[in-house]
C-alpha cells in the first residue's frame, strides 16, 4: 500500500484535527463541533472590498443595487455548498480536484489565475487594514499599508493555536463587526425609507456605471478563493466515512454555510443601507471613498462615535480576512503544485506582493485613487470566478467519483444558469471597457494587447467548460476515503547499512545513539556529524582551527571512538557554518541510507530557528529521515 503524503491532504497540520466522532454530552455540542468551517469563509464576504463597492452603490444609486447583494448571497450560498460537497464526499479540495482532472497547461494556468484573484483579495484587506489605522490613529497611509506586514506574525500564533481557536478568534472579530454597523443603523434610523429598501429588492440596473459596481459587489461577495478553501476546511472534522456519516457531514455543513453567510449579507446590507441614507439622501451621490464616508458620519449623524465604531469595524474585516486568504494560497498551491512552503512565509509573500501595486499608487498619485483600486481589484476577483465554479460544477455532478452523492438535475441547473450569468456580465463589462478604449485614442500596442487577452479569456473558459466532458485524464481520480485492501506478503524490509547521525552535543546525543543503533543491523556503519558554528567556522569553514572547532572536533571523535570500542563502524564529519547546507552536504557524502535527528520541540519563535532545520534537510534529502523527539 502507498503510504500517505502531505500532499494528499488539505491544509495537512489541522487536516481531520476536531474529531466529530467523539461522544458529546448533548445534541448541541455534537452540532456545533461541525460549525465553523463557514465563519473563516464568511469574512471574506464582509471584507473592505465590500466596503467599497457597497459604499459606492449606496451613496450613488440609494437601495437599488440591494438585489444585487441579495443575488450574490444566494450565489455564495449555492457554490460553497457545492465547495462543501467536493471536500466531504470525495476528500479532495477543488485545487487537487483540478491537478487530477485536467492537463498540465491548463492547471498552471488555472493556479495562476487563483493566485492573481488571492493577491487581489489581500490587496483589498492591506488598503482596508491601513486605511482603518490612518483613520483610528491619524498616521500617514504609507505607514499604515507597510504596519499590515506585522499581521504575518498574528497568523503564525494562530495557526499554532489550532484550528479552533483561530475559528474563535474569526467569530469574535465578525461580532465586532456586526455590533459596530448596529449601533451605525440606529443612529441613522431616522433617516432609513424602509419603503424604498422593500423596492431595492427588485432587480434594476440604471446605467453602465451601476454594472461595474454590481460586477464589483458580485467579486467581492463570491470570491474564487473562498471555494478553494471551503472543500479544504471541511477536512478538519473527522467524521465517520459511511453514507450515514457523510449525509450528517453535508446537512450540518450546509446550516453552517446558511448562517455564517446570512450573517455576511447582512453586514454587507448594513453599509448600503447605511450609505444610501446617510449620504445619498443628503443629496451626496459622491461618496466613493471609505476616508470620505468616515469624515462625513461624524457630520450627518451628529456623534463622534460613529466613525470610530466605522474605523473599528474596517480593522477588524481587514484582519479577519487575512487569515483566510492565507489559507487559501496554501490551499492553492499545494493543490495544484504539490509545493508546500511554511505559513508564516506563504503570508509574507503574499502580503508582500499585495503591498507594491498599494504602494506604487500611493507613491505616484497620493492616496486619492486608494478606493478606485479597490473597487478594482473586486472587478479581478470577479473575472477569475468562472474559472472556479465550471470546474467545481463538473466535479460535483460526477456520479463515478461522487455516487449518489452528486448533485441531482435542479441544483445542476440552477448552478450551470449562475455560472452562465457571471459569465456574461464578465464578458460584457469587459466588452464595454475595451469597446470605449478602442473607440478613443489609445495606444494601438496596448489595443492589440487587450483583443489578444479578450481572445484568451474566452477560449479558456470553453476549454475549462469542455475538457472534462470530452476528455479523461489517463491516470484514475483517487478517492481518499479508502485504498483497496491487500496483503502484506510482498512486504520489502529495509536494511541500513549506511546511517547518519546529526549531534548537537547536548545531553540528548545518547537517545539519537540509541535510536540509531536500533535501526542499524550487524556491519552497519555509522556516520556521526555536527556543525561548528563559530565565527572562524562560517568564515573560514575547514580553515577555521578556533577553540570551539578544535573541541568539537575532539567531542565527535570522542563518541566515534566509543562506538568502535563497543564493535561498531563508525567516522566523524564536522561541518562549518551554515547548519542545514552541511547536514545535506555531509549526508550525501556519506552515502548514508537513513539520517536520525534530534527534534527538541521548541515553541514559538525557537521552532522558527530549530524546526526548520528538520524540514529543510528532509525536503533536501531522497532517504528516509527518522525525528527523534527529545
Amino acid at each position: 500500500m502507498e503510504p500517505k503524503r502531505h500532499h494528499d491532504l488539505s491544509l495537512s497540520d489541522v487536516h481531520e484535527s476536531v474529531d466529530t466522532t467523539i461522544p458529546q454530552p448533548s445534541m448541541w455540542k455534537r452540532i456545533f463541533s461541525f460549525f465553523g468551517p463557514a465563519y473563516l469563509i464568511s469574512v471574506g464576504y464582509m471584507d473592505p472590498g465590500n466596503w467599497a463597492t457597497d459604499l459606492q452603490g449606496g451613496s450613488q444609486f440609494g437601495y437599488k443595487l440591494i438585489w444585487v447583494l441579495l443575488m450574490s448571497n444566494l450565489m455564495a450560498l449555492l457554490l460553497q455548498s457545492l465547495s462543501v460537497r467536493l471536500g466531504v464526499v470525495r476528500g479532495r479540495d477543488l485545487a487537487q480536484a483540478n491537478r487530477e482532472t485536467y492537463p498540465a497547461y491548463i492547471n498552471y494556468t488555472l493556479y495562476a489565475l487563483a493566485e492573481i484573484a488571492i493577491a487581489a483579495c489581500d490587496l483589498a484587506e492591506v488598503l482596508g487594514m491601513a486605511i482603518g489605522l490612518q483613520l483610528l490613529t491619524g498616521i500617514p497611509l504609507l505607514w499604515a499599508v507597510l504596519i499590515t506586514v506585522l499581521d504575518t506574525f498574528l497568523l503564525l500564533l494562530l495557526q499554532r493555536l489550532g484550528i479552533r481557536r483561530m475559528e474563535g478568534f474569526i467569530i469574535s472579530l465578525i461580532f465586532i463587526i456586526g455590533l459596530s454597523f448596529f449601533i451605525e443603523l440606529l443612529f441613522a434610523r431616522h433617516n432609513i425609507n424602509f419603503g424604498e429598501i422593500a423596492s431595492g429588492f427588485v432587480p434594476n440596473i440604471p446605467n453602465n456605471t451601476a454594472l461595474y459596481i454590481g460586477i464589483g459587489i458580485i467579486g467581492a461577495t463570491v470570491m474564487p478563493h473562498n471555494l478553494y478553501l471551503h472543500s479544504a476546511l471541511v477536512q478538519t472534522r473527522k467524521f465517520n466515512r459511511d453514507d450515514k456519516g457523510i449525509r450528517k457531514a453535508l446537512r450540518l455543513n450546509f446550516w453552517d454555510s446558511t448562517i455564517a453567510l446570512n450573517l455576511a449579507f447582512l453586514v454587507n446590507v448594513a453599509i448600503l443601507i447605511l450609505a444610501a441614507a446617510v449620504f445619498h439622501s443628503s443629496g451626496r451621490h459622491d461618496v466613493a471613498e471609505i476616508k470620505e464616508a468616515h469624515q462625513l458620519l461624524d457630520q450627518f449623524l451628529g456623534t463622534k462615535l460613529a466613525p470610530i465604531l466605522f474605523a473599528i469595524a474596517l480593522i477588524a474585516a481587514g484582519q479577519s480576512s487575512t487569515v483566510t486568504g492565507t489559507l487559501a494560497g496554501q490551499v492553492v498551491m499545494e493543490g495544484y503544485l504539490h509545493l508546500r512552503i511554511n505559513p508564516w512565509m506563504r503570508r509574507l509573500i503574499t502580503r508582500v506582493i499585495a503591498i507594491i501595486p498599494a504602494v506604487i499608487v500611493i507613491l505616484i498619485n497620493g492616496e486619492n485613487d486608494v478606493d478606485n483600486l479597490l473597487v478594482l481589484s473586486q472587478v479581478i476577483l470577479s473575472m477569475q470566478l468562472s474559472f472556479a465554479i465550471i470546474p467545481l460544477i463538473h466535479f460535483v455532478s460526477d456520479k463515478k467519483t461522487m455516487g449518489h452523492f452528486a448533485i441531482g438535475p435542479v441544483t445542476k441547473i440552477f448552478a450551470w444558469a449562475v455560472s452562465l450569468i457571471l459569465a456574461y456580465l464578465n464578458i460584457r463589462m469587459v466588452a464595454i471597457e475595451a469597446y470605449d478604449y478602442f473607440i478613443g485614442s489609445g495606444n494601438m500596442f496596448w489595443k492589440i494587447i487587450i483583443l489578444i487577452s479578450g481572445f484568451l479569456f474566452i477560449a479558456l473558459l470553453l476549454i475549462a467548460f469542455a475538457y472534462p466532458l470530452f476528455k479523461r485524464m489517463g491516470r484514475t481520480l483517487s478517492m481518499r476515503l479508502h485504498h483497496e485492501a491487500t496483503g502484506l506478503q510482498t512486504l520489502t524490509i529495509p536494511k541500513y547499512e549506511k546511517i547518519a547521525i546529526a549531534l548537537d552535543f547536548s545531553e540528548k546525543d545518547k537517545i539519537l545513539l540509541s535510536h540509531a543503533i536500533g535501526q542499524g543491523s550487524t556491519g552497519s556503519r555509522y556516520t556521526l556529524i555536527h556543525i561548528v558554528e563559530s565565527v572562524p567556522a562560517k568564515l573560514y569553514r575547514k580553515q577555521s582551527d578556533d577553540m570551539e572547532t578544535q573541541k568539537d572536533k575532539e567531542h565527535l571523535e570522542f563518541y566515534a571512538q566509543e562506538l568502535k570500542d563497543r564493535g561498531f563502524q563508525a567516522e566523524a564529519k564536522l561541518g562549518y557554518g551554515n547548519r542545514i547546507r552541511e547536514i545535506v552536504r555531509l549526508v550525501k557524502e556519506s552515502e548514508a541510507e537513513m539520517l536520525i535527528i534530534g527534534g527538541h520541540r521548541h515553541k514559538g519563535f525557537k521552532d522558527l530557528i530549530y524546526g526548520e532545520t528538520i524540514n529543510s534537510v528532509r525536503h533536501e534529502l531522497n532517504i528516509p529521515v527518522l525525528v527523534v523527539n527529545v
